[in-house]
């Protein structure tokens, strides 16, 4: 849910019009909302898993002079179809790492700079959701 639904729904609640049926389907939806994002947690841990698994079996595979030590790894990668299909695809991933890598450095080596001035309150209208009137 973006930080603009939580909005609408705060300014909804505070409406004085708002009737008790609306609090209810409002309620209802949000519990739904959750239980869909807890399920969304646990399958994106399990992959997390997974790769971390993969990661450090091939770690290991590759201390113990293994002959295929990144056979973990193509395993998991291959399972979600991430592997590679050519040198093309493989220069584009390496390069998007390194740009990663890249801007990784820069957000930790950067100091965070607070806003000056007179902050504006906008109010965003999403698509997503609509609130019973």
């Amino acid at each position: 849910m973006t930080r603009s639904e939580f909005d609408d729904i705060r300014a909804f609640l505070a409406d004085e019009a708002t009737h008790a049926g609306d609090l209810l389907r409002i309620a209802r939806t949000l519990i739904d909302d959750l239980e869909h994002a807890r399920l969304r947690e646990a399958v994106l841990r399990t992959h997390y898993l997974r790769l971390l698994t993969a990661a450090r079996a091939t770690v290991a595979a590759d201390a113990l002079g293994a002959p295929d030590p990144l056979a973990f790894v193509k395993h998991e990668l291959g399972e979600r179809g991430q592997l590679p299909e050519d040198g093309e695809a493989a220069q584009r991933i390496l390069s998007d790492a390194r740009t990663a890598a890249a801007l990784l450095e820069c957000l930790e080596s950067a100091t965070p700079q607070r806003p000056r001035g007179v902050r504006l309150h906008r109010r965003c209208v999403t698509m997503r959701r609509t609130l019973p009137r």
